[in-house]
């Protein structure tokens, strides 16, 4: 029997797809960069089917690429063009295993969309606290896999930090139950972390435990117009002493951004001036209420105009409101690609140095390229800038994708000369796979393909990807 037949077997015919129309929503990734082929496109059901279809693979040689929602955006779920590859779909892996609201964890299966897990623990009165913008089609697997950040991590920390325990098939298709629902567990060395963020290059995440909150009683966003990027990060400051843990996010868009975003999508209102040089996005989650929330945040603004951090500031007043504030900060990277799409840096530094880094690395970029326009927005509370390089208006788009080369070589050494990642949040996959190597010690690299040899030692996990 061969590959093919022995898959039909183990889940059924209709899940295993090798038409060409059937198998292309899977063969190529969300910013359409990367487009690869597959022997075959297969769907379990179950974590039994996905050790089958493992154990299978393995005894054929053929290559696993894991994949989730396909909303990555570094290349990590797409196949390479050889063809010999199975695509493991984990869609169908969608079920809510169990919610344990005095504990306040919920387990679920890796193919549940981000967005229903948050539903799930809404209905219990619970907060899910992982948000991003591609919530309604990104996987709980694949934001586990790739470490996810989003927008409330200055509070909850990344996917990393809320996940508790996890199942997971390994390359020979055994399965791992680490399902545990513990905050304490000092019996041995934390496997899960092992693959949280390991793009499935070490196993197959099919379900987890993940933490839960309270809900908050209300939670208030507010825009503020800031003077300089140090002053935004003052503002940060004065934030954080002020707020405290009821600080959730603080987003940061550029002026650059918010230009073009009234250009290409002139529907989204935005509340305050574009030309400001940058604006930041605060909100609160207060578990007192409405009335102690909004106090925090005016005299908060009020403050930062005072110290002249800010020139302009809103608050929302209504869930539209709020909705509409955060509407903005979430349309520019439809706005960008509508633009003509630009050189993209998903990068983090510490916030002490990323003033300064921004106004160095701008002007080292504008020397050598007079026709580049920064195009900077992201998660200030974390220090992980979207450091997007975009042309000037009149200069065609291609011109800065003609020198991505050379943009990246000259963001990436300074990114690391301020002690930064050039991977913040969104993975290595196929985009930074070479790159990381001028970045990381030779000890490290040998670390990470040592855990590579001990758990897939034939390298069919995700072959082409991270390392």
């Amino acid at each position: 029997m061969n590959l093919l037949d022995r898959l039909r077997a183990h889940v059924g015919p209709a899940q295993v797809l090798t038409d060409a129309a059937d198998t292309a929503p899977y063969l190529t990734d969300w910013r359409q960069r990367y487009h690869g082929r597959a022997l075959a496109v297969v769907r379990p059901a179950s974590t039994a089917e996905v050790a089958a279809v493992v154990r299978a693979c393995g005894e054929a040689g053929a290559p696993i690429v894991a994949q989730g929602g396909n909303t990555g955006l570094a290349g990590g779920a797409t196949p390479d063009a050889s063809g010999s590859a199975i695509v493991l779909s984990l869609r169908r892996l969608n079920r809510v295993r169990a919610i344990d609201a005095a504990n306040h964890t919920i387990t679920v299966e890796a193919g549940c969309l981000l967005q229903q897990v948050q539903e799930a623990a809404r209905a219990h009165g619970r907060l899910f606290a992982l948000s991003l913008a591609a919530e309604g089609s990104a996987t709980i697997g694949g934001n586990l896999a790739t470490n996810a950040g989003g927008t409330q991590v200055l509070r909850y920390g990344n996917a990393r930090d809320l996940a508790l325990g996890l199942e997971v098939v390994l390359a020979d298709g055994a399965i791992w139950d680490g399902l545990r629902a513990l905050r304490k567990d000092n019996t041995g060395y934390d496997l899960k972390q092992l693959f949280i963020g390991s793009e499935g290059t070490l196993g197959v995440i099919t379900a987890a435990t993940l933490k839960l909150h309270p809900l908050p009683r209300a939670q208030l966003t507010a825009a503020a117009a800031v003077v300089s990027l140090p002053a935004a990060v003052a503002l940060l400051e004065r934030a954080q002493a002020m707020a405290g843990g009821t600080l959730t996010g603080c987003e940061l868009m550029s002026a650059e951004c918010l230009r073009r975003l009234a250009r290409e999508l002139p529907q989204v209102r935005q509340p305050l001036p574009p030309s400001t040089p940058w604006s930041v996005l605060i909100e609160l989650s207060d578990h007192e209420d409405e009335a102690h929330a909004a106090a925090v945040l005016e005299r908060l603004l009020a403050e930062a105009i005072d110290a002249g951090e800010a020139v302009d500031a809103v608050v929302a007043r209504s869930v539209e409101q709020a909705r509409a504030l955060w509407q903005v900060r979430e349309s520019i990277p439809e706005a960008q690609a509508r633009a003509g799409g630009n050189v993209k840096h998903d990068i983090a530094v510490p916030l002490s140095a990323l003033a300064e880094f921004v106004a160095a690395t701008d002007r080292t970029l504008r020397q050598r390229f007079p026709w580049i326009e920064p195009v900077v927005f992201g998660h200030l509370g974390d220090g992980n800038l979207h450091y997007n390089m975009a042309v000037r208006d009149g200069s065609p788009a291609a011109l800065a994708f003609a020198h991505e080369a050379e943009i990246n070589r000259i963001v990436h050494d300074a990114v690391a000369a301020a002690g930064g990642s050039i991977s913040a949040e969104h993975g290595l996959g196929q985009l930074k796979r070479e790159q990381i190597r001028r970045y990381k010690s030779e000890v490290e690299l040998a670390l990470m393909r040592a855990v590579k040899q001990a758990l897939d030692p034939r390298g069919l996990m995700n072959p082409g990807k991270l390392l």
